[in-house]
């Protein structure tokens, strides 16, 4: 048996966690193990290779070649010449593709202090009573390599979900870690799902110009969001591409016509709620119905650590992992292996924590998790902090509780957009001005609501938040500063003017 790799850091993942290894790890020894991430096994994690940043690369694209649609509310008319899809996909992975592979360079070739072990690991059974009696954790690698280090991270992410049906593994059936490098853009594709992940692309292919054909088990999109938000987003998407309720996938069958590239065309059998059978034949499917912890390629039952009932890890204030029920020494976990968010943005913090943590066994920080935003870049866009409002009826009673549903068009700026469907809604206790919540569907959502995240995150009451500082007039801002206004909360006698 070889010997093992020994240091002093032990990170397993090349997402978040690979931004653990700081100038205090000069002088040490680390070893980091990723298998790599979607269908090119590339170096960096979902974030970089297959989520927030190729996916924002095609939404501003099709965003753009809705130029005509969104002109003409406006009486401008304005013609699409052309959607390439290669050269689109090609200037975006050829820039993704170097920043991941430069990365793995500068881990694997440049730093001399850093081992890269680019392949699946598992942690060893034993991990625990090994840890007690030599003070190191272990892993192996599938080529039999294994290490021992005196402190590790688990930054292990998650992977896309398929349900277990005939056709799910034929090459034209597609998750998010494969659809963005596709050959070419599909005349007609099912996707399947009704979250974040299927309305981002169902915004990106529909936008591009593909029929879209929307799938979910459930009435309504988006069922994580505000009921507001979900009800608007719903009726928005119905008129933009088909949405079909209350169906599931039965399985999919090649067939001889259509395709994109090499592969021909399949036919999507979907089952309704009542037991009947439908066939859609299309392009391709993609398949978004969720993602799991990578907690079971990692041995982390075996290991014998604490899982949530949804398989991720269980961690304390610290980021420390638990094992029944108390925080291992040492042991750290981050991003969606552990974190229910799974946010690239959550991620970083929890990475800045558990950095700190290993440096200063004897200061230890906890994360934060309040006041967490989300953004879905669909069409409309959306985004939401805090309590939904049936969430906040239900912690402080629903007679505590002050909402406000701002129309994007009712403001100046809503005007010259000639906007139609923007909505932003605020929820706050009324006895003390508190934000608990707010939510918007529409133009800019994702950055008309940072000045909510900024006052939740400080402490800040609506009045304040309203008026304590200027608005610029006319920006679609406004459309914040008028929800927070329309909010019945207490005023002071000395508050802002």
């Amino acid at each position: 048996m070889s010997t093992p790799v020994t240091a002093d850091l032990g990170i397993i993942g090349s997402g978040s966690g690979n931004s653990l290894i700081t100038p205090f790890w000069e002088d040490k020894r680390v070893v980091l193990a990723d298998k790599g991430t979607g269908s090119t096994g590339a170096f960096g994690g979902t974030c970089l290779n297959v989520g927030c940043i190729p996916t924002k690369m095609f939404v501003r694209p099709s965003a753009l070649a809705r130029g005509p649609e969104e002109a003409a509310k406006v009486d401008v008319g304005l013609k699409l010449h052309s959607v390439d899809w290669p050269t689109m996909r090609d200037r975006i992975f050829s820039r993704v593709d170097a920043i991941s592979e430069g990365g793995r360079s500068y881990r694997d070739v440049e730093l001399e202090n850093v081992e890269l072990l680019s392949q699946k690991v598992t942690l060893a059974p034993d991990l625990l009573s090994r840890r007690r009696e030599s003070g190191r954790f272990a892993f192996t690698a599938e080529d039999g390599t294994s290490a021992e280090t005196e402190q590790l991270v688990i930054a292990a992410g998650s992977r896309p979900v398929k349900p277990q049906v005939p056709g799910v593994d034929l090459p034209q059936v597609h998750t998010s870690d494969s659809i963005m490098r596709i050959e070419d853009l599909p005349q007609r594709v099912l996707i399947l799902g009704g979250g974040y992940i299927a309305c981002e692309f169902a915004g990106i292919f529909s936008g591009l110009g593909s029929e879209v054909i929307q799938v979910n088990r459930s009435l309504g999109l988006m069922s994580v969001l505000d009921e507001d938000i979900q009800k608007a987003y719903s009726a928005e998407a119905e008129k933009n591409w088909t949405v079909l309720y209350q169906r599931t996938l039965g399985a999919v069958v090649e067939r001889q016509e259509g395709g994109v590239g090499e592969h021909p065309g399949v036919t999507a059998q979907l089952v309704t709620s009542d037991g009947r059978e439908e066939d859609y034949d299309v392009d391709l499917v993609l398949v978004a119905i969720g993602r799991r912890p990578n907690t079971d390629l990692v041995g982390a039952e075996e290991a014998g650590l604490d899982l949530e009932s949804d398989g991720r890890l269980v961690v304390d204030d610290y980021q420390r992992v638990l094992a029944q029920g108390e925080p291992v020494e040492g042991l750290y976990a981050l991003g969606d292996i552990s974190s229910e968010a799974q946010l690239k943005h959550v991620a970083n913090h929890e990475a800045r924590v558990v950095a700190h943590n290993l440096e200063n066994p004897q200061r230890l920080r906890t994360s934060r998790h309040q006041a967490v935003p989300s953004a879905i870049f669909s069409y409309p866009e959306m985004a939401q902090v805090g309590l939904t409002e049936a969430q906040a009826s239900e912690r402080i009673g629903g007679q505590n509780i002050t909402t406000k549903v701002q129309n994007y068009g009712d403001t100046a700026y809503g005007w010259a957009m000639e906007d139609s469907y923007g909505i932003f809604k605020i929820i706050a206790d009324r006895r003390d001005g508190t934000i608990l919540g707010a939510h918007a569907m529409g133009y800019q959502s994702s950055n008309l609501i940072q000045p909510i995240v900024q006052a939740m995150s400080f402490g800040q009451d609506a009045h304040t938040v309203a008026r304590g500082q200027f608005w610029i007039h006319p920006a679609l801002m406004e459309v914040v500063e008028n929800a927070l206004l329309g909010l019945e909360v207490p005023i002071p006698e000395d508050a802002p003017l």
